[in-house]
């Protein structure tokens, strides 16, 4: 009986240390600086990298991934330096070509894991700390992904925007200073192990901004619609997007004070509405210790709050998870719409990230060469502008019989597609990228 008891003891001991949390540092008190200014030259830990002075990033070593277990949660905090204002900050993951010793951020597949605001921070007033905290568990299926290890180093980048203009005037201490914030960032983890060999990911927009007046914003002037087409080679299942929007906006045209419902479908079949925003926003006035226009000197009320407030400083955004289920090999179209969005003066913006994760059916390098191509607009009277962040080879318009009707050489990132010979009617536009194509349906007004 005594030896039973021991054997249950030691397997109970085992169960739970299998389970023990794991705390790894990624970012320990890194400084950001005026994003508007030029790169600074001040020095940072030997494997931090400021690729801009509102964005570090840091590879993940063999070691870091090892003790990545299956669940992981971003625990972020961010103090005030020399900026008073409520800005944007972000949590990326960079998907770098195996062996690179730096990447251009513009030119990298990337994913956005975490958004966050800051409050209105006075350096001088406690508390000076804001804490974030983001579940991700997913991002743990392509860190410990075999497959994608062999053609990927991981990078994960620290981002925020700070501007240091009003507190130099109107914070004690930050007169002639152009620091804004401090970050750090840890992984918190579990001990279990897993070894996943088919995760697939498509980024299909990371942090484009969605206007209703900016050409190549949206489907078209004056609408707030973006449509995403993308093609799978292969079919993918437990296939599932992962959304983040935040409403942006200065003086009295930006969208950042109104709730606006947005709508998302999948191939013309609506998957989701949300209306964003925080029941109150009363939580996080603590740490709002800068006078501001959001925060009066009172508490208010949550529906005094619910009337203008879609995003509350000191907080996160919520990552939006779509479940799609199986889906199949070909052509698929992801949109989402803001109709009632009002952008005065052209103020304000939506910044918007996607990307889409499940089970490869069919493992294949092209596979996981997530292509990403921006066309606009579509439907369209005449052309159609199209960039990529790879070299397009050439391009075939295909009509709905399958015939090719033009080809065009473009050996480009950008080029434009001229309809207006053609009817009124759907099309395609075969992409080549040396043997990886990618089609998309244009409509023709």
């Amino acid at each position: 009986m005594k030896k039973n008891y021991f054997a249950i003891l030691s397997f109970i001991v085992f169960v739970f240390n299998s389970n023990a949390q794991v705390t790894i540092p990624i970012y320990d008190n890194v400084l950001f600086y005026d994003g508007y200014a030029s790169l600074v030259n001040y020095p940072t830990e030997p494997d931090v990298i400021r690729l801009r002075n509102d964005l570090f990033t840091k590879k993940l070593t063999p070691e870091v991934l090892a003790q990545i277990g299956t669940s992981l949660t971003l625990n972020i905090s961010i103090s005030a330096a020399c900026d008073n204002y409520d800005r944007i900050g972000n949590i990326n993951l960079a998907l770098v070509p195996k062996g690179a010793t730096s990447y251009n951020p513009d030119t990298t597949n990337r994913l956005e894991l975490g958004r966050y605001i800051t409050p209105f921070m006075n350096k001088n007033v406690p508390p000076n700390l804001v804490p974030y905290t983001f579940s991700v568990d997913n991002i743990t299926k392509i860190l410990k992904d075999t497959y994608l290890n062999t053609i990927y180093d991981f990078w994960i980048e620290f981002e925020l925007f700070g501007v240091p203009y009003a507190a130099q005037t109107q914070i004690s201490g930050c007169s002639g200073r152009n620091d804004v914030f401090y970050g750090t960032l840890n992984f918190i983890t579990n001990t279990e192990t897993s070894s996943p060999n088919n995760t697939y990911i498509h980024t299909l927009n990371f942090k484009k901004i969605l206007n209703d007046y900016q050409a190549g914003a949206s489907d078209g002037i004056f609408q707030t619609v973006r449509t995403i087409y993308f093609d799978l080679p292969s079919a993918i299942n437990n296939a599932k997007f992962y959304l983040i929007t935040s409403s942006h906006g200065a003086n009295a045209g930006g969208e950042e004070y109104n709730r606006r419902w947005h709508y998302i479908s999948l191939n013309s079949n609506q998957i989701l509405s949300y209306l964003p925003g925080e029941p109150t926003c009363e939580p996080y006035r603590v740490f709002n210790t800068q006078g501001n226009g959001i925060y009066g000197p009172t508490p208010r009320t949550p529906e005094e709050w619910q009337s203008f407030s879609n995003w509350c400083p000191g907080a996160v955004i919520p990552i939006r998870e779509m479940d799609l289920g199986n889906l199949a090999a070909g052509n698929h179209m992801f949109r989402i719409a803001v109709p009632t969005a009002v952008f005065v003066g052209n103020e304000g913006y939506i910044p918007v990230s996607l990307y889409l994760q499940g089970e490869n059916t069919a493992l294949n390098v092209d596979d996981f060469e997530a292509i990403i191509v921006d066309h606009y607009p579509n439907p369209t009277k005449n052309k159609v502008f199209i960039s990529c962040r790879k070299i397009i080879d050439a391009i075939e318009i295909v009509d709905l019989q399958g015939k090719i009707i033009e080809t065009k050489v473009v050996e480009n990132t950008e080029t434009e597609v001229d309809l207006t010979q053609f009817s009124k009617g759907v099309y395609f536009i075969k992409m080549k990228f040396g043997e990886v194509s990618k089609t998309h349906k244009i409509i023709k007004e």
